[in-house]
């Protein structure tokens, strides 16, 4: 298996072997009152559509709104009442139907579903004049798509906020949800060695983007021919460079999770390829995660995995249920930072001064100077 590493900085576009030097990170989080209702302000109305949407700052305050909402429930219980969502999936939905759902429905608001597994978006009615009928009766979009374009032309043509909950681009719900659980864990994600072992799809995407704005160092390994995008690397060095995280990618997994705080995974086969289930089996076999691999990671090291997992492929029954796996608290934070969104997306945001901390104390991580 080939090696190499390419890590990805503004000092050192590429080396082999070497850590990344680090530059001098921004202030990370929210720093006072004025910044977090300056970063809802800025919010409210807007749509969703991929991480790279979000600032540093917009980030860090809906991490510290995801705590909050989690933390004291009672405090947002009528935040959005009479607000209508209304979500339309193209494919099929566990986690991410029933925590919109629960989210908002718990803020005071109402929740409408419409299966679109069966007829894609689009086809029956043109998304623009869909746009118009429904921001005249909705408060908020939710889309869950196939095609990237489907829910940034909705975007486009609607006047109430749209949200992506997932596409073949992005899963940025799934990655802030993620990030939030890293917290909890941690304490903070900067500086924490994140990595990524598998294919570089959508929920690869977001994960990177959210690494980056939360000035963690991410690695990614994944197979020839199977890395993420272009534009998606190019877009998480830039926002790397002004916190002082870092992007790594290489195709050693061994490699990418030595060290690592964090080790996830997801599925060979994402929704939408499984006409290459059978050709990717074979390739992504030496990317399983497994206790061998996991062995590598720091003794503290948490598996983590969006669900729903194929297991024993992509990662063993051994990991998935034993002790250093969060992949259920991930499953349940998805609602939590799903409600922030709504929050903040819709107006609802406040800030409550005992949730300003995030998660436990973070422990000290070695310099990577």
């Amino acid at each position: 298996m080939d090696s190499k590493t390419v890590i990805m900085n503004s000092k050192s576009p590429e080396a082999s072997g070497e850590e990344s030097l680090r530059k001098p990170a921004i202030a990370m989080g929210i720093q006072s009152d004025t910044a977090f209702n300056e970063a809802t302000k800025r919010l409210c109305g807007r749509d969703l559509c991929s991480i790279s949407d979000l600032t540093v700052q917009e980030m860090a305050a809906i991490m510290e709104l995801g705590h909050a909402v989690k933390n004291h429930p009672e405090d947002f219980r009528h935040a959005l009442d009479a607000r209508q969502m209304v979500m339309f999936f193209e494919k099929a939905s566990l986690r991410t139907r029933l925590t919109f759902e629960a989210a908002i429905n718990t803020l005071g608001g109402n929740a409408i579903f419409v299966d679109q597994t069966q007829s894609p978006l689009g086809e029956r009615e043109s998304l623009a004049d869909m746009a118009r009928n429904l921001e005249r009766w909705m408060s908020v979009i939710v889309l869950r798509t196939y095609s990237h374009e489907t829910i940034t032309e909705m975007a486009a043509c609607s006047r109430v906020p749209v949200i992506n909950a997932l596409s073949d681009l992005e899963h940025p719900c799934q990655a802030i949800a993620d990030f939030l659980t890293l917290e909890e864990r941690f304490g903070s994600a900067e500086g924490l060695r994140f990595a990524y072992v598998g294919d570089g799809n959508n929920v690869c995407h977001s994960l990177m983007l959210t690494a980056a704005q939360l000035g963690a160092h991410c690695t990614i390994a994944s197979p020839k021919g199977f890395a993420p995008k272009l534009e998606i690397i190019h877009k998480a060095i830039e926002i790397a460079e002004t916190t002082g995280g870092s992007i790594t990618l290489l195709h050693d997994p061994i490699k990418a999770v030595t060290g690592a705080d964090a080790v996830y995974t997801d599925v060979c086969t994402s929704m939408g390829f499984e006409h290459e289930a059978t050709k990717r089996a074979p390739i992504f076999k030496p990317y399983q995660v497994n206790e061998a691999l996991m062995a590598n990671a720091q003794p503290d090291a948490v598996f983590m995995h969006c669900l729903p997992a194929h297991r024993n492929a992509e990662v063993t029954d051994a990991v998935l249920d034993g002790p250093q796996s969060i992949v259920f608290d991930q499953a349940e934070n998805r609602m939590h930072a799903q409600k922030a969104l709504l929050l903040m997306l819709l107006g609802g945001a406040k800030r409550i001064s005992s949730a300003r901390g995030r998660g436990t104390q973070a422990r000290k991580r070695p310099s990577l100077a």
